[in-house]
């Protein structure tokens, strides 16, 4: 595998998923450029990921997203919506590292769930599933692991989230900048409305690339967690 233009970011990758306990393989790094490659040049074409950021798209976006797996590992069998995925961010990204999880990818904007399919499945992607629709539009399932990717407010989100949320099951946010405000307004709207969640805990990543300067994995759990 040639992988010299991306070697370093690469390297990077590996490293910190290894000291993490997730053991990327040859196939999974070249899924993961390829990726990159393919979000870069359907970027071109919609809006899909922010044009104006330097950072490598490998780091800013496509490591952005595997660290929610630093934070919690996924295992066999579960089943995670990405919700607004837009791009496939933190789907894709996760779908590649965890084989054995089942994805549901879903999007309001019809353009970006056609590029996030054709995406996963020149990726060969078996575990990936997209369907174009609206958060509260969804019926009927629930899910161990809900993400998000900046989408909308924590309260807000765990609102939608509340009904698509198994027992035991988590939202599991990446979100930037000052957020003890919106951690406050979600578990005050959570304790007004005996709702979802009962506890929130952020962790920091700027560890892990200077590019992620207050910039956190947020995790909300019910009741029963």
């Amino acid at each position: 595998m040639n992988t010299s233009p991306h070697a370093e970011e690469l390297a990077l990758i590996s490293r910190h998923a290894v000291e993490h306990g997730l053991h990327l393989t040859g196939k999974q790094l070249e899924q993961l450029v390829g990726y990159a490659d393919m979000l870069e040049e359907q970027n071109r074409a919609m809006n899909l990921v922010s044009r104006k950021e330097t950072a490598p798209l490998l780091i800013r976006h496509i490591f952005h997203s595997l660290l929610i797996g630093f934070a919690y590992p996924f295992l066999p069998g579960q089943k995670v919506l990405d919700l607004g995925t837009g791009g496939g961010l933190p789907g894709i990204p996760l779908a590649i590292a965890y084989p054995e999880t089942s994805f549901l990818l879903v999007d309001a904007t019809g353009k970006k769930i056609t590029a996030c399919r054709k995406m996963a499945d020149d990726l060969g992607l078996k575990n990936v599933l997209t369907r174009k629709v609206r958060a509260e539009e969804i019926r009927g399932l629930t899910f161990d692991l809900v993400l998000s990717r900046q989408v909308a407010q924590l309260a807000t989100l765990c609102r939608y989230c509340e009904p698509l949320i198994g027992e035991d099951g988590l939202l599991i946010c990446l979100k930037g900048g000052t957020l003890e405000g919106e951690i406050e307004a979600a578990l005050s709207a959570a304790e007004r409305n005996n709702g979802f969640p009962a506890d929130i805990r952020m962790e920091s990543i700027e560890e892990y690339s200077p590019c992620f300067a207050e910039k956190y994995i947020v995790i909300a759990a019910g009741k029963e967690s």
